[in-house]
């Protein structure tokens, strides 16, 4: 182990790690500003805001402090190594390093998207001089250049060159650059090859300045309005952690939530721009009955016993369709319900949507080919329930045989997915109970037809392709008339009270071996753990 001193506090690292000061500082919870480093990305130490006095500690615990200040992000740890980070010295170059950022600095925070969560804000008020020492007055507004995906507004860029690295080193597409030279620098493109990849929203979220804008929440939203939430994204099976940014119930923003066992720092543009569905005026909406060509809307109160009783005057064999977007709470109470009106029914995936091929990228992020969130979850809650797993398939050509007479099916899948001659084959079932997102040909065809739930507006927990197992919370509540299948699946349960996606879990993971590891003391939010892979 070695040992580091920080402002007078050490901490160890462990022999053979590489930490450079800013990491091995927030390890004993002292921040050290910065700009241009990050840690997903290489070092190039040109904003000088991390400068801070570094010295060693001989074996006699005698410290030699070298006699300038070294940029932290540059310089990496060693036993022995001495940090002073709040000194006199340190504190005035700070203050210098914000006056020379500010001087051609735009001062339109007013108009700013980055107002309220910019680094240059922030650090101004924490670490910079009281008064400055400019005379005259810098300029309210802001060119501003399309560069493709994103708005830059050059006079705000600070030029600490994330963007540029992140093109070349993470989405591997090298569309930025640094042109011309000394004070007339700028980020820009090279004539006719714009900003456009699928990772490309990510170099906003790594602007630490309001330099570059997203066209999507440009002039939308102040962030101090805006409420975030954990969540997890379900456009593909990567199932990336993200933020969920909304205010008054309506999302405005989707960025990307550190976790570096899945998504690191990144999440793709299908992630982020893929939630206008969540508020789209076509969603299914309520529940109603339809009987005899009369559709009658229902109330929610004793709604689940009239699905119990629809399905058991069906009579014959049961059988349920669990959707790869339902989370495993879901998928769990759904297959329990079925099977406590019918021990014998037969329990099926939904379709798995697949398009092309994984997308990888150089730095490691991969976008996955099946677009859905949970069909591992799903598969495991399957093969608890019947020793396998009946594709969607099978499900179709049993009910095209006759052999069932009652089926719920679940959707929730954003794009159509069912065509019309798959669900006329459903018109054979006495009953059918369908609870999906958008009408499709079968929710026409269903006895009862149920509005589904959106991702921001579920609790639970979703298996992605690396078997990881993460949980979280709903962000915002469904449309007025609308509720969650875990609400209604908990009540056709026979369960008092309100849902609860952590009882759920902590049930589903006493009776299936797979989800064992979540046996404990959690909460039903923040989980996130490796899955024994057991089927």
């Amino acid at each position: 182990m070695a040992t580091i001193t920080v402002d007078g506090i050490e901490i160890e690292i462990r022999t053979g790690e590489r930490l450079n000061a800013i990491e091995a500082a927030a390890r004993a919870g002292v921040e050290i500003p910065h700009y241009c480093w990050h840690p997903g990305l290489s070092v190039v130490g040109s904003c000088r805001m991390c400068l801070v006095e570094i010295g060693t500690r001989d074996p006699s615990g005698k410290v030699s402090m070298g006699p300038k200040l070294m940029p932290a992000c540059n310089t990496l740890v060693r036993d022995g190594t001495v940090i002073v980070t709040q000194s006199e010295k340190v504190q005035h170059a700070r203050a210098l390093v914000e006056e020379g950022l500010l001087l051609r600095h735009p001062v339109d925070c007013p108009i700013c998207d980055k107002a309220g969560e910019c680094r240059l804000q922030d650090y101004y008020f924490e670490y910079g001089q009281a008064e400055g020492r400019r005379a005259d007055i810098r300029p309210f507004t802001s060119r501003r250049r399309d560069l493709g995906d994103v708005t830059f507004f050059t006079d705000r860029c600070i030029l600490c060159t994330r963007c540029v690295r992140f093109t070349r080193e993470i989405s591997g597409t090298s569309e930025l650059m640094v042109r011309d030279r000394g004070a007339h620098e700028e980020i820009d493109i090279v004539e006719g090859f714009p900003l456009n990849n699928k990772l490309s929203g990510n170099v906003v979220d790594l602007c630490p300045v309001g330099a570059l804008g997203d066209k999507d929440f440009l002039y939308k939203q102040r962030v101090w309005f805006m409420r975030r939430h954990q969540g997890v994204c379900t456009g593909c099976a990567t199932g990336c952690s993200i933020w969920v940014e909304e205010n008054q119930d309506r999302v405005h923003r989707i960025k990307p939530r550190e976790n570096p066992e899945v998504n690191r720092w990144w999440i793709c543009n299908d992630g982020r721009y893929g939630y206008p569905h969540v508020h789209d005026p076509d969603r299914l909406v309520g529940a109603v009955h339809r009987d005899a060509g009369r559709t009658v809307p229902l109330d929610f109160t004793g709604l689940a016993a009239r699905l119990r009783d629809g399905l058991q005057a069906s009579g014959g064999t049961l059988g349920a369709v669990l959707s790869p977007f339902l989370t495993v709470e879901e998928a769990y109470l759904l297959a329990t319900a079925i099977r406590q009106l019918d021990s014998g029914a037969v329990l099926a995936i939904g379709p798995v949507p697949v398009v092309g091929e994984d997308e990888r990228f150089p730095g490691g992020f991969t976008i996955a080919a099946e677009k859905c969130p949970n069909r591992l979850g799903v598969e495991k809650v399957l093969a608890h329930f019947t020793g396998g797993v009946t594709s969607f398939d099978q499900f179709v050509a049993k009910v095209g045989e006759g052999a069932l007479t009652g089926a719920w099916v679940s959707g929730g899948y954003r794009d159509p997915w069912i065509e019309e001659r798959t669900a006329e084959k459903f018109a054979r079932l006495k009953t059918l109970v369908v609870q999906d997102l958008f009408p499709s040909p079968l929710s026409k065809r269903a006895t009862f037809e149920l509005g589904g739930a959106a991702f921001p507006e579920r609790d639970g927990s979703y298996v992605n392709r690396q078997h990881r197992l993460q949980s979280v919370g709903w962000a915002i509540r469904p449309p007025a008339g609308t509720r969650t299948e875990g609400s209604i699946l908990w009540e056709l349960c026979g369960r008092e009270g309100l849902y609860n996606a952590s009882v759920v879990l902590q049930e589903l993971a006493r009776k299936i071996p797979a989800f064992g590891a979540a046996v404990g003391d959690f909460s039903d939010i923040g989980i996130d753990l490796r899955l024994n892979q057991l089927a």
